[in-house]
């Protein structure tokens, strides 16, 4: 849940295709000219357009995990974002002007910037306020779409699963106009035992309402079915009290008349087992490229797995991500370090010793210095993110979806989108 780049080429598809559902969006945005400027407190220095929400939330909860203090000038940058209605657009520039129709708010950005300040403390106007228009934009079937009115999907569905949790508030106890709870939505993404993928979650259903088996979106389905938000604990204290244990069951697909969100969860987490089983890693799947190894997704399964009490199975694709996370990380910034931290404390692995790199000190050579309000002189943080602008000079994944999606307002209109998929 997270941003994720299966989810997000699956939405770019879907805007581009139906013109209904909003696009999803990588790890990796456009590095700026170098007359672009963006605000000190913001994380990260490449164009925050489609994930600058997304990838503050990430930053802030990942360095309140380990215990450090975010910068209260990065907090501020955050809360500012936020609409009169209480929602969060993936980034707007000018946070002092009024929100209207053309913002393109969405439930990712809003449900990870609720799980974020809930975590911080003292932001109860804010994140009431979001949860209340969460609620408000919520689909008939339960759950919810990256845009409000969009399709319900599985990684939208479970981040804000998360926030509502954040929020002291049980998502069994949220229901539809038609009485239906997100963890209904997210069973109705369940594959069935004996399709191809059973067990596994979907990001959507197809046109024809099928169900494909998605990485991505069984991490998410796994964590949400589960109670849980972006941020999870160890082995069997994983889990809310309901589902504590429950998940950690054989590789065997359990299908039947009483399937629970339990069961969602249990096999979802035995099919990305079973992924994993030969190299330790994901791939994500590109229409017209090569399968490459997907390392967000790679660090959402291993918390997935933690969280369904699965932590013995987390071994081979932790150190797979120790030996070979390090670049992927430097290039897509602060959500991906991000990532990488949740995984290691949902495993129970030093953050600041991962395979040799101190992950917390990466993440914060991308902000604003911890625990204090940082200046406009060129300091550590500030030649990080040079260095990371120019290595990341070429045009990233969500470059090209964003052109692709730009060029397709012929037969619609781009909705932005998260940082893998989605919406918020």
């Amino acid at each position: 849940m997270i941003v994720r780049r299966s989810a997000a080429l699956l939405a770019a598809t879907a805007v581009i295709g139906t013109v209904c559902a909003p696009a999803a969006f990588a790890d990796e945005s456009p590095s700026p000219s170098a007359s672009q400027a963006f605000p000190s407190g913001l994380f990260g220095s490449t164009d925050p357009t489609y994930d600058g929400v997304w990838r503050q939330s990430l930053a802030l909860l990942a360095q309140h995990t380990v215990g450090v203090k975010p910068a209260a000038e990065a907090v501020d940058w955050l809360t500012g974002q936020q609409c009169a209605n209480g929602a969060f657009a993936p980034y707007r520039a000018d946070a002092s002007a009024r929100c209207d129709t053309k913002t393109k708010i969405d439930t990712n950005s809003t449900a990870a910037a609720v799980q974020a300040l809930e975590a911080l403390g003292g932001h109860r106007s804010v994140t009431g306020d979001a949860v209340k228009w969460l609620k408000s934009v919520q689909n008939e079937d339960g759950g919810w779409g990256y845009a409000p009115g969009g399709a319900s999907d599985a990684n939208s569905t479970s981040v804000v699963i998360g926030a509502l949790k954040a929020a002291d508030i049980d998502p069994g106890d949220v229901p539809s106009k038609d009485e239906k709870t997100p963890y209904d939505a997210l069973l109705a993404l369940s594959v069935p035992c004996d399709e191809d993928g059973g067990g596994a979650f979907a990001f959507q259903p197809d046109k024809k309402g099928r169900l494909a088996a998605n990485a991505d979106a069984t991490a998410a389905g796994v964590l949400g079915s589960l109670g849980q938000g972006l941020v999870t604990q160890t082995g069997d204290k994983a889990g809310d009290d309901a589902s504590r244990g429950s998940a950690a069951k054989g590789s065997k697909c359990e299908r039947g008349d009483s399937f629970t969100r339990q069961d969602a969860a249990a096999n979802g987490a035995a099919h990305l087992t079973g992924a994993l089983a030969k190299n330790g890693y994901l791939k994500s799947a590109l229409a017209g490229a090569e399968d490459q190894p997907d390392h967000g997704t790679t660090a959402d399964a291993v918390v997935a797995l933690a969280a369904a009490g699965r932590t013995s199975e987390t071994g081979k694709p932790l150190a797979w991500l120790e030996k070979n996370s390090g670049t992927w990380a430097a290039k897509s910034g602060p959500a991906a370090y991000a990532q990488l931290i949740f995984a290691a404390h949902a495993t129970g692995t030093d953050p600041r010793d991962f395979g040799g790199a101190d992950l917390v000190k990466q993440l914060g050579a991308t902000g604003p210095a911890p625990g204090q309000d940082s200046d406009d002189s060129a300091g550590p943080a500030d030649e990080n993110k040079k260095k990371q602008n120019d290595e990341d000079g070429g045009v990233s994944l969500w470059w090209i979806i964003g052109v692709g999606l730009v060029g397709g307002i012929g037969v619609g209109f781009l909705i932005s989108g998260r940082n893998k998929k989605q919406q918020p």
